[in-house]
């Protein structure tokens, strides 16, 4: 049997690559996970909503509905097992016309279908008792929908690899690696101390660079490698006091979930992400937009006061679709997909992938065949 210097090798410190890398760590391998930025969490997993969803929308059968699901299960145990703050606050799904409340029938049915925990129907005056200042003419609650934090949940993944007799090297640009004869991996990695190792098995969940990884990966077929697109979301902060407990959340629009309002462990309400295809990683918050997020916010909460609303932070989520196309499932593909053995490339895992991400950790492992 070959030596190698690792059992695996994760390209990507986010949320996603470090529940991978602890996943295979409870395994008993040996992990390392590069990360090219010099601190863990830096891309798509530092500029989210930090929502834990329910899995209410995704489609039956879909890896987004059965991973979020579970994913959220996993989530609240070990968030508490490592004293990571949270708020399981609920999240109200909310009909802000007469037109929309068919739709809430729609989704409660999905819902239920893909087995989210607590979902349940709510008149206009239920929703009302629970939140005096909302607008709505029906709701869903899905109660067991919260806000974390989720940077100290990215460092409990990497104390918990790291305890393992593994390592998160941070500086360390992954370049390009090639299949060893016999099974494996040579991997060449970057930064200001070069170095190549040898692996076992493989695992790519760089987020927005998943295109660009899987290219420099020697005998990865181009054709399996899918066109990415950047889905940039801005959020605008509440300047006062946060007017809902509860998440709120309009139906959903093509391709995202819709702007909708948090109250973040801070106690501040925010409103994000909107959602604009761009062609570069632009993170700025255009303050022009504002009167569109005020007009959308207003249709549940009327209640927003003229100028409430500052610029807050914006997000980049690695979608695979254009404006006009159907929002599809997420890519995590094994030898099946691209012919490498000991190889998983993880593509286009955007929302729900922070909730899902325990859980795309042990796809990732079952999908290695451990």
């Amino acid at each position: 049997m070959a030596e190698f210097d690792f059992d695996a090798v994760v390209v990507g410190a986010g949320a996603v690559g470090l529940a991978c890398g602890y996943a295979l760590s409870r395994r008993g391998l040996g992990v390392v996970v590069l990360e090219r930025e010099a601190h863990i969490g830096q891309g798509v997993s530092s500029r989210n909503s930090e929502v834990i969803h329910g899995g209410l929308y995704y489609e039956t059968g879909s890896l987004k509905a059965r991973l979020c699901v579970a994913g959220r299960r996993a989530l609240y145990p070990f968030l508490d097992a490592h004293h990571v703050t949270y708020d399981r606050c609920g999240k109200l799904v909310v009909a802000t016309t007469e037109d929309e409340v068919g739709r809430l029938d729609g989704i409660l049915q999905q819902a239920r279908t893909n087995g989210v925990d607590g979902i349940a129907p709510l008149t206009k005056a239920q929703a009302l008792t629970l939140e005096p200042d909302l607008h709505c003419e029906g709701a869903l609650i899905s109660p067991h929908s919260g806000v974390f934090a989720s940077h100290d949940y990215m460092l409990a993944l990497q104390g918990e690899i790291e305890a393992a007799g593994g390592a998160v090297v941070l500086s360390t640009p992954f370049e390009a690696a090639t299949p060893l004869e016999g099974g494996g991996f040579t991997v060449r990695a970057g930064g200001t101390e070069p170095a190549t190792l040898t692996c076992r098995y493989l695992v790519t969940a760089p987020g927005l660079s998943a295109q660009a990884v899987a290219a420099t990966i020697e005998g990865f077929p181009a054709a399996e490698i899918p066109t990415g697109h950047y889905g940039k979301g801005m959020y605008f902060r509440l300047m006062g006091k946060a007017p809902f407990q509860r998440l709120i959340y309009p139906p959903p629009i093509h391709g995202a979930l819709g702007t909708h309002y948090r109250r973040d462990l801070g106690g501040q309400g925010v409103f994000g992400p909107d959602l604009t295809f761009v062609d570069t990683l632009d993170y700025s918050v255009d303050p022009a937009a504002e009167p569109g997020f005020a007009r959308y916010i207003r249709r549940f909460w009327p209640g927003l006061p003229d100028g409430a609303l500052t610029p807050d932070y914006a997000g980049i989520r690695p979608k695979l679709h254009g404006p006009d196309e159907r929002q599809p499932d997420f890519r995590i593909d094994g030898a099946d997909m691209h012919k490498l053995e000991g190889l998983v490339a993880l593509f286009g895992i955007e929302s729900p992938g922070l909730t899902s991400s325990l859980a795309i950790g042990e796809e990732v492992a079952t999908r290695l065949g451990l």
